[in-house]
């Protein structure tokens, strides 16, 4: 175990609730302290839900543990069912109601509730929060799934599909599966049901009558989609939609698994093809960026930061481990070295020494990217509260890789206002000290500043080393910020290969010369 300030996951029990919390009709009956009741709040204060997640505590105390805690998670269940009359009731343990080893599962099969209860079995000390969501939508199917269902022949009816892997305190879970219905509803194809998001119990029965799965979120989704796949003989469309190409790779796999014309569909395009070669964004091109987040969005911002957006990607890597060999694979074909951790200082130390000119990553690397003054856009979860917007702001399909487009090109095409106002800091009207010019003299916002003419931090996405005079330091602000980074390292690999012990202006003006060769 580790002491940590941040964490990209949660324990298995919080995908249990975000996939409980997604569905109508379940209830999960948890085994905890009271101290575990936290993570309501990551659901009504972070999601913004207008209704706590339906889940129901033991609260056990400190005193409880020298009696029949047995009794009291029996209890708890019992007025579980009798209050919320739920169609099915998961069971399960925190990670610190785990060690006292009470068998949730063992004691709610034993009361014979009229409804189907579901034991989940999450090993809070080796599994992380996907994993556990994973588990537990895997565990509802098993159980609710009705084996006999015969589906129809194909021919003469619309082609049925399964929407698997959306779920509560999603990163734009909500809105990319608006993008998902749009493209389904342009090819023809019906949609069975959407899970877990939206379904009940009633509705997971069903789930064999589709013709085909579409996983929208292999973390979540992929068990499922497997076991369904062997059970009812139901493919799976695996590519998930994130950026146009993906866009029109998911709709012809899906066309051809329907038997549908994908032109329709097709036609519907999305602004980043064009945008992405306009006149005022071929300077990003090569750009260097770092991706990291859970897998399948990190996989996905790799391939069109590549060939979408012409950036150079010059790290990738996430930190759910159970896609490791799959990142790994990409990071090879990318010739980066892969990333596969959950610790965010070790991502800080990856992003330092890559330098890139842009970071997208989760609420981690935000923050991240702010101490080392790097633009940043969140593309995963885990996420803040900015990150759920009351605006349609999806990932997935055409629309989505317009949002990509704005979200990612933006922290760049606006950071050249910084370097503007880098420019001009030592001019009469622009320096620190001056307050809003529209205010007229005598306003300087009443903030102590430095003189126009006194040094200045390093605007650097990387700690100024000692060889660097603060002449040469602030020489180098005068270089736009979206290529600073490249021209520090410039100089200072010539002034490694010249054995100059002391970079100065001159030395970034003589590697500014040797490169341009």
């Amino acid at each position: 175990m580790q002491l940590t300030l941040w964490t990209y996951e949660g324990p298995p029990h919080v995908g249990a609730m975000r996939v409980a919390t997604a569905m109508e009709g379940v209830h999960y009956v948890l085994h905890a302290p009271q101290g575990d009741t936290y993570a309501d709040l990551l659901f009504t204060m972070i999601e913004r839900r207008n209704a706590r997640p339906p889940v129901t505590y033991t609260t056990f105390e400190a005193r409880d543990l020298g009696g029949d805690t047995a009794q009291l998670f029996q209890t708890a269940a019992r007025q579980a069912y009798e209050r919320y009359k739920p169609q099915a009731i998961l069971v399960g343990a925190s990670c610190t109601a785990e060690l006292i080893q009470d068998d949730p599962a063992g004691l709610a099969e034993a009361m014979r509730l009229p409804v189907p209860v579901i034991p989940l079995e999450l090993p809070s000390y080796q599994r992380r929060e996907h994993w556990g969501a994973a588990e537990t939508f895997h565990a509802l199917v098993r159980a609710l799934a009705r084996r006999d269902i015969v589906r129809t022949p194909l021919e003469g009816r619309r082609p049925l599909a399964n929407i698997l892997g959306p779920t509560a305190l999603g990163f734009r879970h909500r809105d990319d599966l608006v993008e998902i219905r749009l493209l389904l509803a342009a090819l023809g194809v019906d949609i069975n049901l959407v899970a877990p998001l939206g379904a009940s119990p009633a509705d997971i029965a069903t789930i064999g009558q589709a013709d085909f799965n579409i996983l929208m979120y292999p973390e979540i989704g992929d068990t499922a989609a497997r076991f369904l796949e062997k059970q009812f003989k139901q493919p799976i469309v695996r590519t998930v939609p994130i950026g146009h190409g993906a866009t029109c790779d998911f709709i012809c796999e899906v066309a051809a698994l329907a038997g549908v014309d994908p032109a329709p569909a097709l036609a519907l395009g999305s602004r980043m093809p064009w945008w992405s070669r306009s006149i005022d964004s071929t300077y990003l091109t090569s750009k260097r960026v770092f991706i990291f987040g859970d897998a399948t969005h990190a996989m996905a911002a790799a391939r069109v930061a590549r060939d979408e957006l012409g950036f150079e990607v010059c790290g990738l890597g996430c930190y759910n481990r159970e896609f490791a060999r799959e990142v790994r694979a990409m990071a090879g074909e990318f010739g980066v070295e892969p990333l596969i951790t959950d610790d965010y200082l070790d991502v800080e130390a990856a992003i330092t020494a890559a330098q890139p000119e842009l970071v997208l990553g989760t609420q981690m690397e935000r923050m991240i990217a702010k101490k080392l003054k790097l633009p940043c856009a969140v593309i995963s979860a885990p996420v803040h509260v900015q990150d759920f917007p009351a605006r349609h702001s999806p990932q997935m399909g055409f629309e989505g890789a317009n949002v990509l487009f704005d979200t990612w090109v933006h922290p760049l095409v606006m950071g050249l206002e910084e370097h503007l106002l880098t420019m001009f800091r030592d001019d009469f009207e622009f320096h620190d000290s001056a307050g809003p010019s529209h205010l007229g003299a005598g306003h300087g916002g009443g903030k102590a500043a430095a003189a126009p003419d006194s040094p200045q931090p390093s605007n650097s996405p990387a700690e100024e080393p000692e060889g660097w005079t603060a002449d040469a330091e602030k020489e180098l602000l005068k270089i736009p910020f979206f290529v600073r980074g490249k021209a520090r390292r410039n100089t200072e690999a010539y002034a490694a290969s010249q054995g100059i012990a002391a970079i100065t202006v001159a030395t970034l003006y003589e590697a500014k010369a040797y490169h341009a060769r």
